[in-house]
């Protein structure tokens, strides 16, 4: 959607609210220190902030104060993609700008805990840097040292801040799972990279029931032969399992912080890739580069302060979560919510906000059009009087979801579709204070972020829907990929199209006046409610039981924000697909995986079409589901066999243009 279709912004901030803006200050600031240009607003400073890369970079970590214990020698040593080298020489650690507001401000929360009850428990500055303190102690008792992989399977609670602050403190690495991930899928992630402790719940609550997951917990231990320690945190009242230590234990003590002061390219943490073609990739990202790039998202793009409190529903096992701890870089109260989004009622995420006075709210665009279906009236029936910032991403945000935010939320409400990756844990394209909001679109490309749209030539494009692609490097661009000496899988990941060009697998149009439309994913990867999953988890799955002799899996975005995501199957001989067995596909994709990796329909196929070299066809596939003619959506020479793909080319006509079979959230 361009200027053309939307000449009038839907919203426009007002003079006071630009020049109170900290992205408003900052850019005067740079203009008198390093050259900045003081007039031309946003554009103006995005196209410095790209062409002065590294002076940009260089004046981000001066305006927040960036505590390098040993000087930097330049800003940027090699622009190479892959191997662009960040602030070499230079030392800090993460945890200890995260905890720093604990001396100015030691009474004020630093964390608000909700669950399902809504009401919030507060948890003070000195309260958290205390419980860092102390665990960061008893974890170098356990003898855990920088680089080594500290894990947790635990939901979006106090604790997990806490574990992951104490990890990075020491110098050490963090990795997470939700705890609705099965033990196959944790395994698949925490196996890979070798963790020496695990932080881990008995249970979670979700949708006003009780989860056990001792038993998963017991496979884990089972499974993971590098630990040395476990930690259990008694969130459903349990004593902790033999062998493992109590979470009050390791965290009673009173002792000064200690934070390693690591290399600015030190890993802090890794986050996984949805697993689409096998194994999740790995993903790891360094102390500073976090640091720096988070600072700069949170502090100007999400124009975030001390007196800001800052709510986004999500997992731990999403990297929201993570972007969302960084809010306490900006002294930021933070909001964790743990439980279901929906419970007890559609309107539960606004009672929330409403509850804990969040200044920014991030949600998924599904749940903005699930409230809007559901006739939620969130202005009418709470007091949002606080919230200045509606934040959706996961997906991107319907025309319609844009209108109902305007209509039931404020009027006067800055409304910021983001998008971005796990690959940075950070955002390409979306909020900006000081920009107006069109109808569909996001409100620019972010600051040091050289975004363009290409074509399959690499020609850049005005628009019109191209590749999303990034021509410089980001500070937060992964350092590499755990287990890949080489290098190999992460240059295919993301510079196999365009060499030394980050290509991303959206398609995006940026428009004449400079804001960027997402057309959705141009690969295969699955991307429920902003969780992106991996097809190879489900085949593994499925593909166990005797009925099953292959599946396809597709993820599909629909015009009104909805998505539907139906499994195919191909039945051995003698095989029937009856109520019976979708039950029990049904219940081993949840039991296995998660409630989010359940289809929203089982569409029995008479054969899963694969390339020559035996791959199963996911793109193409997807493809023709949303219409594309079959000469189009795929090289005939390239498939084993092409009367295969005429089934999902007739079933896309059967299905009509524009409907909606799926949900907007995961089945139960």
């Amino acid at each position: 959607m361009t200027s053309a279709a939307n000449p009038a912004p839907l919203w426009q901030p007002d003079p006071d609210r630009i020049a109170a803006a900290r992205i408003t200050r900052f850019q005067a600031w740079a203009a008198e220190r390093h050259g900045a240009p003081a007039e031309g607003g946003y554009a103006a400073l995005h196209r410095w902030s790209i062409d002065e890369l590294e002076t940009f970079w260089q004046a981000v970590a001066e305006w927040f104060d960036v505590r390098f214990s040993t000087p930097y020698e330049r800003v940027l040593a090699d622009r190479a993609m892959p191997g662009a080298r960040w602030f070499p020489g230079a030392t800090l650690n993460y945890a200890e700008h995260a905890l720093r507001t604990a001396e100015e401000r030691p009474h004020d929360p630093a964390l608000l805990h909700v669950d399902e009850t809504h009401e919030p428990t507060p948890i003070s500055w000195s309260e958290l840097r205390r419980q860092v303190s102390a665990l960061a102690a008893e974890l170098r008792a356990l003898g855990v040292r920088p680089g080594d992989r500290v894990s947790g399977y635990m939901p979006n609670i106090p604790q997990a801040v806490t574990a992951l602050l104490a990890t990075a403190a020491v110098g050490a690495v963090w990795t997470s799972c939700a705890p609705d991930f099965g033990a196959r899928s944790v395994l698949d992630r925490f196996q890979q990279v070798e963790p020496v402790v695990l932080f881990t719940v008995d249970g979670y609550r979700y949708g006003g029931k009780e989860h056990d997951r001792t038993d998963t917990v017991a496979e884990l231990r089972r499974e993971l032969p590098t630990l040395r320690a476990v930690i259990h945190v008694p969130l459903l009242g349990t004593e902790a399992p033999e062998g493992a230590l109590d979470w009050s234990a390791v965290t009673s003590a009173d002792v000064e912080p200690v934070f390693e002061q690591v290399a600015f390219d030190h890993p802090l943490w890794v986050l996984y890739s949805s697993g689409t073609t096998g194994l999740p990739k790995a993903i790891v990202q360094s102390q500073g580069g976090i640091l720096l790039e988070h600072f700069k998202q949170i502090g100007l793009h999400c124009d975030l302060g001390p007196e800001d409190r800052f709510f986004w529903y999500t997992s731990t096992g999403w990297m929201m979560w993570n972007f969302l701890v960084s809010g306490l870089l900006t002294g930021t109260t933070v909001v964790l919510y743990d439980g279901s989004p929906g419970y007890p009622d559609t309107a539960a995420q606004w009672r929330i906000a409403e509850r804990t006075k969040a200044t920014l709210f991030g949600t998924s665009a599904a749940y903005v059009m699930a409230c809007r279906k559901a006739e939620v009236h969130p202005s009418r029936d709470f007091d949002l009087s606080a919230v200045k910032c509606v934040a959706t991403t996961g997906s991107p945000l319907p025309p319609d979801g844009f209108r109902w935010l305007h209509d039931e939320v404020a009027d006067d409400l800055w409304i910021a579709s983001v998008s971005g990756g796990t690959d940075v844990c950070s955002c390409f394209a979306g909020a900006v204070p000081t920009l107006p909001v069109h109808i569909g679109e996001l409100q620019a490309a972010c600051l040091g972020t050289d975004l363009q749209s290409w074509d399959p030539q690499g020609k850049p494009l005005i628009g019109e829907v191209g590749e999303l692609v990034v021509t410089n490097p980001m500070p937060s661009m992964p350092i590499r990929f755990w287990n890949d000496p080489d290098g190999s899988r992460y240059r295919d990941s993301y510079f196999e199209m365009f060499p030394g060009v980050w290509r991303h697998g959206d398609w995006i149009t940026i428009t004449d006046h400079g804001s960027v439309v997402i057309h959705g994913r141009s690969d295969s990867t699955l991307n429920r409610q902003g969780v992106r999953m991996g097809s190879a988890d489900i085949y593994e799955a499925v593909e166990r039981l005797p009925e099953i002799r292959e599946s396809l899996v597709i993820g599909l975005e629909e015009p009104d924000g909805g998505y539907w995501m139906p499994l195919f199957v191909h039945l051995v001989d003698g095989a029937t697909l009856d109520d019976e067995l979708r039950a029990r596909i049904k219940r081993t994709i949840r039991e296995q995986l998660s409630p989010r990796h359940v289809p929203d329909d089982i569409i029995e196929v008479p054969g899963i079409p694969h390339t020559l070299t035996g791959k199963r066809i996911e793109v193409p596939v997807k493809r023709l589901l949303q219409g594309t003619a079959l000469t189009k959506a795929v090289n005939p020479g390239s498939v084993d066999n092409l009367e295969l793909l005429r089934f999902y080319e007739s079933l896309a006509r059967t299905r009509g243009a524009g409907s909606s079979a799926g949900q907007a959230g995961p089945p139960g």
